[in-house]
């Protein structure tokens, strides 16, 4: 008994939230305070990453200048086929 005890302390000691049939469930001023820094965190690691190594998604390559293709490149057909 004694052992089952401690671990309930060691699992954090928090209010025990009962599951309720089709409801949402109650969550503490805690629990949304960890999730919206869990969350704040995440987007600004993304959002960091991206605009500091934006290669990484977009490639290492330079863009190509579509002005410079031709019309058979681009699947334009001649003007004097019909």
């Amino acid at each position: 008994l004694h052992c089952v005890q401690i671990r309930s302390k060691a699992a954090g000691g928090g209010p025990h939230i009962v599951p309720q049939y089709r409801q949402y469930p109650q969550v503490t001023k805690n629990q949304k305070l960890q999730a919206e820094i869990l969350s704040s965190t995440m987007w600004f690691w993304m959002l960091w990453h991206f605009w500091h190594s934006s290669d990484d998604v977009l490639g290492h390559f330079a863009w190509p200048d579509a002005s410079q293709w031709t019309d058979e490149e681009l699947g334009i057909p001649a003007d004097d086929e019909e």
